[in-house]
């Protein structure tokens, strides 16, 4: 389940509480008391079989006595009561349950999983939604419902915060409060066991008081459901997380508080990156990212100008801004003129822009004026020091005359009113104007870099990847049989000949590595090489050749190899008597001086499944610690992005005498290792160390692939689901005429600013695409770039143009998916819409949605015609004549 009645949880026009009391300090008299005085609007019952009244309010000794049926009910009864409960309240028609009880998934007590199955089982039937158990409860502050034990008192804001940790709920409400921050909801999530983050994501994400969403998480599940709401909700509003368990006794520590396996640490790095979330390391961080992302204007660049009346703030902030990997910006001649011309002669002619100490209000309200209109930097830092000359109060009253003058340019500014007693006037006019202060450089500074690096993150899941493709069709079934044979053999390993085989069929480039059965076959072999090969023994029973003597190096000529190959074979039988000797593995030992070790490869993650690496390879890499990890799957620019995370990025692009490396080699190995993991369930870790890259080219060079036995298809292990290839076919129209038909591909994007243009506007009345009416980059990749789990996009192609294209998007529950179809000007009456859509709709289905519909004009004819044809059932819009919706059930 995802929303589906989560309005009756963040709505309730009613609320029970189950377990309501009137003893101090009890969970069930916090619980009443919060509610009473937040000032909820809605019935309040609670329920208490030994009392008449709980809080002055009349109380009900069970369920069956209330008076209505509560649309939300709060628990906090023992643990054993619960799914009895749960069982009577879905019976009575009640949609949403907050379980504040401990006792169930968290630890490792059998009794506590059998209890939280039994709440599971008890909810499903009448889709009853469960928050909790083992939390702190839930608040929607606007509607004034408070149904936690907090001991704090909330605020009504534009924030929804979501943690796992009841502890957490309570220590950022009580940080919250002196600083005026408010919130649209808090939900403590406890143990997950319905409702998770991908329920609240996909549900904030539509919620219209919410402008931000902040998370507290330990451990994620149910992957692909996580990012796929996560990668939905960032695009239409900041998403923000604090993970804990970064070190890995802090990750054994999530896993028994929340019950919850957790995922290495990295991998969780890579996977909010990937969805476009903004990771910060403290809970002040959240909020200062919270707060910067909610108020202010999108960030255009990372070049930040800082205005100051103390050279050491602007030291301090010139720092920071370098270490976060941002730039400072340069004054051309034009501002420095103009700064000159306002300032006194003592500036510091150079950015960071010390107006020195003595600066007045007229100062600083000249000093801001000018580099709001400075071109070269994109960002404005006010920093102000106390000093007995000054006052905070003018300083502040300066930069808000020159920030509220008609005509100002925009431009994310940033104050700093560093001090504490000297500087309240300041802050409360800031305050007072909406202008965002900060106590630190540092932290003014780290919310610039918010700014850009959430701009950063959007823009990357907007670049369109290249259309190259790869040169060489994967070889899947000669793929599948090695991966088989490995299986059937009862090994893990692949040998070094199968990985080179294997590799091959995908176009990796890979040393030449081959098994052959005698000295003779390998003497043979050498000389086909043309160059010193090593020598390994093949044995199954041998897995440590080295310790036998089984490993020869550098042999140079045909007769050294057979030379050595005999005598290896005697030494291995001594030592090994009982091995089954299975002849010997030759490799070609590549001689590429001055090339760069890389590491590639992939492991798999208990949560997010599949993760593609890449780094700084070669003996030392446990050392370097230079890698990055990314979900698969992957295209070119993603790929493309992860070397670039590193530190060895810099090295390949060339310096000095060196040339650069073939980068696009290394990208599409990266590309054909995210291929590899989606095609093969069975392969659990690939590892290609080292991979060497220089101006000729990649080739590995040692490489190690691990299979299991799989389960299940290789696509359902993967947390973002990858291209369905299988959609791929071809339509005919009534006139003969054929159209390749596929699913959209991010790298279609010129393609579809093309279509745009050649589609009449007229046809661009549905909203699912209204975004081609803008014809730019960033509308075609957004439509482009989708969630092949909840969104379809499939496209007729006449050659290389695009004819004609459908879309839907299905509901977060899967039950629901509506349809749009728009075809080309030119091949409107072709019959094309009728064939599209109905490819489109087979579509659906097998993503699992319920049932397809089309809402469209009424006087849309053929529109009209196509559905009836397609088995649709038409129904006039009761709220709207001109609006015809017609349903069709898929399964």
């Amino acid at each position: 389940m995802s929303i589906r009645n989560l309005d009756k949880m963040f709505k309730p026009g009613s609320v029970a509480v189950i377990g309501a009391s009137d003893k101090p300090r009890s969970v069930g008299s916090s619980l009443m008391g919060n509610l009473l005085q937040a000032g909820f609007s809605g019935p309040i019952l609670p329920v208490n079989p030994r009392a008449a009244a709980v809080h002055g309010i009349m109380a009900y000794k069970d369920v069956a006595s209330l008076p209505m049926t509560p649309d939300l009910a709060v628990i906090a009864t023992p643990p054993d009561t619960v799914p009895a409960l749960i069982s009577e309240l879905g019976a009575r028609g009640t949609r949403a349950a907050v379980i504040l009880t401990s006792g169930f998934a968290e630890g490792e007590a059998k009794v506590g999983r059998e209890r939280a199955a039994q709440l599971l089982a008890a909810a499903r039937p009448h889709l009853l939604r469960v928050v909790g158990p083992n939390c702190l409860g839930i608040a929607v502050p606007g509607i004034g419902l408070n149904a936690t034990f907090a001991p704090a008192a909330l605020l009504p804001g534009n924030i929804a915060f979501l943690t796992q940790s009841g502890a957490m709920a309570t220590t950022v409400l009580d940080w919250a409060l002196p600083r005026r921050i408010g919130f649209s909801a808090i939900v403590s999530m406890g143990d997950m066991s319905d409702v998770d983050f991908g329920d609240l994501l996909d549900y904030f994400a539509l919620d219209d008081a919410t402008q931000a969403i902040l998370i507290y998480a330990e451990a994620v599940t149910h992957a692909r459901k996580f990012m796929s709401a996560a990668r939905r909700a960032a695009r239409v509003k900041p998403v923000i997380v604090v993970k804990s368990g970064r070190a890995e006794e802090g990750a054994r520590a999530a896993t028994s508080h929340t019950g919850a396996l957790a995922g290495a640490d990295v991998v969780y790095d890579a996977a909010f990156r990937r969805a476009g979330m903004l990771r910060v390391n403290e809970v002040e961080e959240l909020f200062d990212a919270a707060a910067t992302l909610a108020t202010m204007s999108p960030q255009q660049g990372n070049r930040l100008a800082i205005v100051t009346n103390g050279g050491g703030a602007g030291v301090l902030a010139t720092d920071r801004l370098i270490e976060e990997g941002g730039k400072l910006a340069t004054l051309g001649a034009d501002t420095l003129a103009k700064l000159n011309a306002v300032l006194p002669s003592t500036w510091s002619h150079a950015n960071p822009i010390d107006i020195i100490g003595d600066a007045d209000a007229a100062r600083y309200s000249h000093a801001v004026e000018v580099m709001l209109q400075d071109p070269d930097s994109d960002g404005l830092l006010v920093s102000y020091c106390p000093t007995s000359i000054g006052s905070s109060g003018d300083a502040a009253k300066g930069l808000i005359d020159v920030l509220q003058k008609p005509g100002m340019p925009k431009k994310n500014v940033f104050a700093c009113w560093m001090g504490h007693a000297s500087v309240q006037d300041g802050r409360a006019r800031l305050v007072a104007a909406n202008v965002p202060d900060f106590e630190t450089p540092e932290r003014a500074v780290r919310a610039f870099m918010y700014l850009v690096r959430y701009r950063q993150s959007q823009e990357l899941l907007l670049e369109t990847p290249s259309s190259v493709t790869p040169s060489t069709p994967a070889d899947t079934e000669r793929a599948r049989a090695l991966v088989k044979q490995a299986l059937d053999d009862g090994r893990e390993w692949l040998d070094p000949a199968e990985v080179a085989s294997f590799f091959a069929c995908y176009g990796v480039p890979f040393a030449r590595t081959e098994a052959v059965v005698d000295p003779a076959a390998a003497a043979k072999l050498a000389a086909e090489i043309k160059g010193p090969v090593a020598l390994k023994i093949r044995s199954r029973d041998i897995t440590h050749k080295s310790d036998v003597g089984g490993v020869a190096l550098n042999l140079a000529t045909p007769a050294e190899v057979e030379a050595a190959a005999r005598a290896m074979n005697e030494r291995v039988a001594r030592a090994k008597p009982k091995a089954k000797l299975e002849g010997f593995i030759v490799q070609e030992m590549v001689q590429r001086p001055g090339a760069y070790e890389l590491i590639t490869g992939v492991s798999t993650d208990v949560t997010f499944g599949p993760v593609i690496l890449f780094g700084h390879g070669g003996t030392a890499v446990e050392i370097l610690r230079d890698k990055s990890l990314e979900l698969p799957p992957l295209n070119t620019a993603l790929a493309r992005a992860q070397i670039e995370r590193t530190r060895i990025a810099a090295l390949l692009k060339g310096f000095r005498d060196r040339p650069p490396a073939d980068i696009d080699g290394v990208v599409n190995v990266l590309v054909q290792l995210s291929r590899i993991v989606a095609d093969h369930a069975e392969i659990s870790e690939i590892d290609i160390n080292p991979l060497l890259c220089d101006a000729r080219g990649v080739v590995g060079v040692d490489g190690r692939i691990r299979v299991r036995a799989a389960s299940g298809p290789a696509q359902a292990r993967l947390a973002i689901r990858p291209y369905p290839q299988s959609l791929e076919s071809e339509i005919k129209t009534p006139d003969g005429a054929s159209y390749a038909l596929r699913p959209i591909k991010p790298e279609d994007e010129p393609a579809l600013r093309r279509f745009a243009e050649q589609v009449d506007v007229q046809d661009l009345w549905h909203s699912a695409f209204a975004l081609l009416r803008e014809r730019s980059h960033e509308t075609a990749a957004r439509l482009s770039q989708i969630d092949y789990d909840r969104e379809m996009t499939m496209l007729a192609w006449e050659g290389d143009r695009i004819a004609g294209l459908a879309r839907s998007t299905a509901d977060p529950d899967f039950d629901e998916a509506e349809a749009a179809v728009i075809i080309r000007a030119d091949l409107r009456d072709k019959g094309l819409a009728r064939q599209l859509l109905q490819a489109q709709l087979a579509a659906i289905a097998a993503q699992g949605v319920h049932r397809a519909v089309l809402v469209y004009p009424a006087k849309l004819a053929r529109l009209n015609t196509i559905a009836i044809e397609l088995g649709f059932d038409i129904v006039a819009d009761a709220a709207d004549a001109t609006t015809a919706r017609a349903t069709k059930v898929l399964k």
